[in-house]
Formats: C-alpha cells, sequence, structure tokens
C-alpha cells in the first residue's frame, strides 16, 4: 500500500516540495532519485483489461514509462520494453513485470536512429506476430538553457529525431502489424500549451506530437486503429533531474495548481483506459491532459 491517501487530498497524494537538491546528466537514472518515484508497485491492481494483449513501450525502463508497463501487465498484457541505455532501471521493471505473471523483453538502443527503430518492430513481431499497443514515450530533454544560441543545430536535431522523427519511424514499422482494435498512445506535454523556452525544442517537439497524433488518429481509424495522446504536466522522473539545476528540481512542481509533481503512478491509469477497447473504443483523436490542474486551452 501507498503511504499516501490516494483518496483523499490530490494535493498530498504524492510528496511535496521542498526536494533534496538534486540533478544528473542525461538519459538520467530513477534509482538514483530521492525520493524514488512511485511507479504503483505497491498500488496499481489490474483487473485483465488488457488480457493477452502485446504492447511496445518506448522509454519504458523508468518514469511514466514504467508505470505504464507495470500497469499495463497488471492488466494482463506481454511487454516490450525499449530504453537507451538504463540497464539497472530496464531490469528493474522487467523483474517487476514478471513478477506481475507477464513476458518482458527488454531492448537497449538509441530511437533517433531508424535502425534501432526497425529493430524494436521486427523482435516484438518475430517473437509475437502482432503488436496490439504501440506507446511512443521515450523522449529526449536536454540541459535548460539561458538563450536561444545555446540551442546548437546538433541539440536541436537530435531532439527532433528522438522525439517525433523516431514516432513516425516506428508507427510507420508498427502499423502493418498491428490488427483492428489496436491501438497507438503518443505521449505530449504540457509544454505544447504553455512552452518554456528554456527547453524550447523539447516544448517544439511536444507541440508537433499533438499535431501528429490528430491527423493520424484520422488516418488509422480506417484500418481500426484508434490513435490518443496522454499530455502530462511535471512529472518527478530521471527526464526533469537530468534537464534542470538541482535547486530547481528541489521546488519542482510546487509552481502547479497541486502545487506538487505528479508520481508516475498518477500517469498510468490514463493509458489503460486509452489502451482498454473496453473503456475508449469511441475515443481517437483525443489529447488527454494529466497536469495537476493546469489548464492547456
Amino acid at each position: 500500500m501507498s503511504k499516501y491517501d490516494l483518496n483523499g487530498d490530490p494535493m498530498k497524494a504524492g510528496p511535496q516540495p521542498k526536494f533534496k537538491p538534486q540533478t544528473q546528466d542525461s538519459p538520467g537514472e530513477e534509482y538514483k532519485m530521492d525520493p524514488l518515484p512511485d511507479y504503483g508497485l505497491d498500488s496499481y491492481k489490474g483487473t485483465g483489461k488488457l488480457q493477452d494483449k502485446v504492447a511496445v513501450i518506448t522509454g519504458g525502463d523508468s518514469g511514466i514509462g514504467r508505470a505504464v508497463a507495470l500497469a499495463f501487465a497488471r492488466e494482463g498484457a506481454t511487454i516490450i520494453i525499449s530504453y537507451l541505455n538504463e540497464h539497472k532501471d530496464a531490469q528493474e521493471i522487467q523483474k517487476a513485470v514478471e513478477e506481475a505473471g507477464r513476458e518482458c523483453i527488454i531492448i537497449p538502443g538509441d530511437i533517433s536512429e531508424e535502425t534501432q527503430c526497425k529493430y524494436i518492430i521486427d523482435t516484438a513481431v518475430s517473437k509475437f506476430k502482432r503488436i496490439d499497443i504501440l506507446v511512443n514515450n521515450a523522449a529526449y530533454q536536454g540541459k535548460q538553457v539561458e538563450d536561444i544560441q545555446e540551442l546548437d543545430h546538433k541539440r536541436v536535431e537530435y531532439t527532433f529525431k528522438t522525439n517525433i522523427i523516431a514516432m513516425f519511424d516506428l508507427v510507420r514499422l508498427a502499423v502493418p502489424h498491428i490488427p483492428k482494435g489496436g491501438c497507438i498512445i503518443n505521449v505530449g506535454s504540457i509544454q505544447a500549451y504553455d512552452p518554456s523556452a528554456e527547453i524550447l525544442d523539447y516544448a517544439t517537439t511536444k507541440a508537433a506530437i499533438v499535431g501528429f497524433t490528430k491527423g493520424l488518429a484520422d488516418k488509422l481509424l480506417e484500418k481500426g486503429i484508434r490513435v490518443n495522446c496522454v499530455a502530462p504536466g511535471p512529472v518527478w522522473t530521471p527526464l526533469v533531474i537530468a534537464s534542470f539545476p538541482k535547486e530547481k528540481n528541489a521546488a519542482f512542481g510546487s509552481n502547479y495548481p497541486i502545487k506538487r509533481p505528479a508520481q508516475p503512478r498518477e500517469l498510468a491509469p490514463a493509458f489503460v483506459f486509452l489502451a482498454a477497447g473496453t473503456d475508449s473504443s469511441y475515443i481517437s483523436g483525443e489529447i488527454l491532459a494529466v497536469t495537476g490542474g493546469k489548464q492547456t486551452a
């Protein structure tokens, strides 16, 4: 059981700033964070909504992706996780998925390369013959900058290749193997609606993901595939700790209406809802905001 009252005051349903000042180099590792993010290990209870589905989750080693992987597994899904190089984090979620009684394959590598995207999809299809759910979660968010001149060509290019071009590649490669009733869930951000100049390359890709989701949804319905997007607000993940100065991380999320960052477990139910046809069969092209009270329109 969580030590927080998950059915009570939402402002007290998770750790509140001020946190221990901390920062890491990219991509960041979850096991080094203090407090450790809560991904639902002691709280998420499945009900079989995704029984025997096959789910590919990029960036599933930590943060939101880890919470989604655990929730999907406890709902009955087989899990394929792609991640960059955070091997200890990936092994921890693999163990948690297997303890839930589901198979979990972990695949390291950089999805900014088309060949890696192909390898992920090929691995899933060769092993399980299909992909029922594709979660495009992995993203790169570089260190915050003080001036646009610090966002050089190499960084912006890598951000776009990782955050949006990889989505095009993964979807293009996966769609022939997604049966009718399958779905794609992209991960956007509050940054698509309220962009921060300090991470403008990241924010711009998140705005692109909103457009990508809406356009793709319209096209793939004819194939019986739903496409939606979850747009998180501030979430306590390694992505954050690797992007901002330690003093800013100590107060992370305190400027939002709920006065704290989300824990990854608080995002997972949105993904389960969008993945389960029993719950969301009439929803496609939607952006589901989980932003701690911050408005997106």
